[in-house]
């Protein structure tokens, strides 16, 4: 007997939906995919009929570090308060994004974060934007010190037992001794680096390019009138690195996404959040990373550094959920509801090395899935098999 069968579905199953579909539940995992009328007749504790709406997977967010005025460099409290809020917005399970502590700091606090419950949304490691950057963006350049092999080891012992995903600028010095600590996925972001330096970070490791366009500098101009390339050409080049965008619109143009998705399959593209405290919450003024004091103007807006922030105007992160990511795929004319919950659950899998385990509808994957209507509005989350969010 089955624990959950759901059935009278669109269920997404590798990039396309199947019409009425159905699944069923075991130990938290999806065990069959099939037609409906074969799911209606298995045995199950509970039966679900989603009345012809969207079964999708669960959103994987690769770069996220607040919402609803928490975050997740204030410590394990908040940590916990976001893993229970994602999943309202679809969301199942994420990379919380840390910013550089000071060294006097980093090991207990590192060290208490990884001893966080998982109320709701589902830890898959933790990402370090900082300290291996060349380019400060909304980061005080004042964290961006100690760039040694030492450091890497001691912030993934302090994370143990989870994966730890750092970011690099290839243009800093010792780029290799510091790389080879480092286990892969590697982040490039906070560049201005060239072609030469670029293509070393690749070949080292580094297959990834997160907040792309944002922070990737063009390199110094030598000849007037020649664009220099650098890390963006590099990247886009490469059908081996994936990249992820904050697609709110302002962060970059759509025609950026586009021009990826023309460059790359889908799989290798990827929606984030890189949301501030005042994601979820309304337009206004909040305390957000860094202690630097943001603004946002509409639901889902960039956080821009206020008049007591040191970078007024500048950007600060997102106002992003991943619900609102994946429609701005089809407000912006960027692709279809397909390629959307792709590039939000399916691609960042793959990234991570956890497809097969998350981010698809199919058996043997863990039951992490959304309830989705036909406006890719969340109706009900599961996680590992369990109701995390419901609006029915």
């Amino acid at each position: 007997m089955f624990d959950i069968i759901i059935y009278n579905a669109r269920v997404f199953h590798k990039g396309t939906f199947i019409s009425n579909a159905g699944i069923g539940l075991e130990n938290g995992k999806i065990t069959c995919i099939d037609s409906s009328d074969v799911i209606c007749n298995l045995d199950a504790a509970e039966k679900i009929n989603l009345c012809g709406e969207i079964l999708a997977p669960g959103y994987i967010d690769l770069h996220i570090h607040g919402l609803l005025n928490y975050l997740v460099d204030n410590g394990k409290d908040d940590l916990e308060k976001i893993s229970a809020n994602l999943p309202r917005f679809g969301t199942t399970s994420f990379l919380p994004t840390i910013i550089p502590h000071p060294l006097e700091e980093e090991v207990s606090f590192l060290h208490s974060v990884a001893q966080a419950n998982t109320p709701g949304a589902e830890y898959l490691g933790f990402f370090i934007e900082g300290p291996f950057l060349a380019k400060t963006g909304a980061i005080h350049p004042d964290a961006l010190v100690d760039k040694t092999p030492e450091r890497v080891l001691r912030i993934s012992k302090s994370l143990n037992p989870y994966k730890v995903v750092f970011a690099i600028s290839p243009e800093i010095p010792n780029l290799k001794a510091v790389m080879e600590k480092m286990n892969q996925p590697i982040f490039i972001t906070h560049t201005q680096a060239g072609v030469q330096d670029s293509q070393k970070a690749v070949a080292l490791g580094a297959n990834h390019a997160t907040h792309f366009y944002d922070v990737f500098h063009l390199p110094e101009e030598k000849d007037p009138g020649v664009r220099p390339c650098g890390a963006v050409e590099v990247i886009l080049q490469n059908p081996d690195v994936s990249v992820d965008f904050v697609l709110d619109g302002e962060h970059v143009a759509p025609i950026a996404v586009k021009l990826a998705l023309a460059c790359k399959p889908l799989d290798k593209v990827c929606l984030i959040t890189d949301s501030n405290v005042g994601a979820g919450l309304p337009p206004g003024k909040y305390q957000g990373f860094g202690g630097e004091e943001v603004e946002f103007s509409y639901p889902g807006s960039p956080a821009r550094g206020t008049e007591n922030s040191r970078s007024p105007g500048g950007l600060y992160g997102s106002g992003l959920t991943m619900d609102r990511a994946v429609k701005n795929v089809i407000k912006f004319g960027v692709g279809t509801a397909e390629a959307a919950i792709t590039m939000a659950s399916t691609s960042p899998a793959k990234v991570l090395g956890v497809y097969g385990r998350k981010g698809d509808i199919a058996a043997g994957f863990d039951a992490d899935f959304l309830h989705l209507d036909s406006e890719l509005n969340v109706k009900r989350s599961w996680v590992g098999g369990k109701l995390k969010f419901d609006t029915l």
